[in-house]
């Protein structure tokens, strides 16, 4: 069975906190961050130094009112995962979206983690997930460390979060002014931040937070209130480049990224990139990711950010189809840059010397 997803403005804001981050207010006091003013803090907001900023509220609504969304279906069947307890190399799993399972060296690691049915502050409204999680909750083995983008609803689940941290007691990896937003919602849970070019760590692994191009909102008043990032994972199996969401940004990102490689693996998102014209200053599309892959010099790359949540215009199936059509274009073995179903997972092969 086909469905056709229309979303209103209430509705995209409970997709990517976006209808209400477009509109721009005056003079709000920042309820996650107080620090110094720098090249992508202004006092109150952050945001992307030298590049452009996402459309406002005008064009959101003419997007909205445009059609030309691609009917997803209803659900998507998969086979879920038992993930070994540990791992000594380097293996990842996909969760789904933006949920990656990383297995490196005796760590393991989520990012963006979401379990919950719906990408939304509303358990009854919003984008729900059309292929399960690829690894049933309870089936997940001891989360060492979460990492945390940035604060869309696509990505900071706070049910998901809750969960994680009365089950694992794990600290949470995020950008500036995160930490506040989940201290406030979860008791006791140990979230730790860190702004552009800084480092945090835990036994065994260092993580370099590096600028990517994107924007932030819970809601109505707190558009770009805390920041976004990528991250540098330093490994004794290898370092990784994982980028929860970006615009291409004219190649910013990965020249920012290369001086820290070289990486054995990047984590690069392949959708929600439709149409072009609103989504270009936010989400890459499988081309710009294939271009980002040779620009930071990676080994191998995995895909996501695609398949689970019907965010933005394109078909399902549309990312991977387009990222294999611009690896061929590229010259490049589809080997090189995968594609996972929600509960594979990949032994990611090293580094050629």
């Amino acid at each position: 069975m086909k469905r056709r997803t229309f979303l209103s403005a209430a509705g995209l804001t409970s997709v990517l906190g976006a209808a209400a981050c477009a509109v721009q207010r005056s003079g709000p006091t920042n309820p996650y961050y107080a620090g110094p003013i720098s090249d992508h803090f202004d006092g109150t907001r952050f945001f992307n130094p030298e590049g452009s900023e996402p459309r406002g509220f005008g064009d959101l609504l003419k997007w909205q009112l445009g059609g030309d969304k691609a009917d997803w279906p209803d659900s998507v069947g998969i086979t879920q995962d038992t993930p070994p307890e540990r791992v000594n190399d380097l293996r990842v799993t996909m969760i789904g979206h933006a949920t990656v399972l990383i297995q490196v060296a005796g760590i393991n690691l989520l990012t963006d983690p979401v379990w919950s049915q719906r990408a939304s502050p509303l358990s009854f409204a919003g984008p729900a997930r059309v292929t399960p999680p690829g690894v049933a909750f309870d089936r997940l083995p001891p989360i060492d460390a979460v990492l945390l983008s940035h604060n869309h609803y696509d990505h900071l689940d706070m049910a998901t979060l809750r969960r994680l941290h009365d089950r694992f007691g794990m600290p949470v990896l995020t950008p500036l002014g995160n930490d506040t937003l989940l201290r406030d919602e979860i008791e006791g849970i140990d979230a730790r931040a860190a702004d552009w070019n800084e480092t945090l760590t835990i036994s065994g692994l260092t993580v370099r937070l590096l600028p990517c191009h994107h924007w932030s909102a819970r809601g109505t008043r707190d558009r770009s209130m805390a920041l976004w990032a990528s991250f540098v994972l330093e490994t004794r199996a290898g370092k990784i480049l994982h980028i929860g969401d970006t615009g291409y940004d004219q190649g910013r990102p990965y020249d920012v990224a290369k001086p820290h490689g070289p990486y054995r693996l990047a984590i690069l998102p392949i959708g929600a990139y439709a149409p072009r014209w609103f989504m270009r200053d936010q989400h890459q599309n499988p081309e710009e990711a294939v271009a980002g892959l040779l620009a930071c010099g990676a080994g191998r790359a995995l895909a996501h950010h695609w398949g689970t949540f019907q965010l933005t215009n394109e078909a399902r199936d549309e990312p991977p189809t387009k990222l294999l059509e611009a690896l061929d274009k590229a010259g490049l073995d589809t080997d090189r840059f995968q594609i996972l179903p929600p509960g594979q997972s990949w032994d990611v092969p090293p580094l050629a010397s």
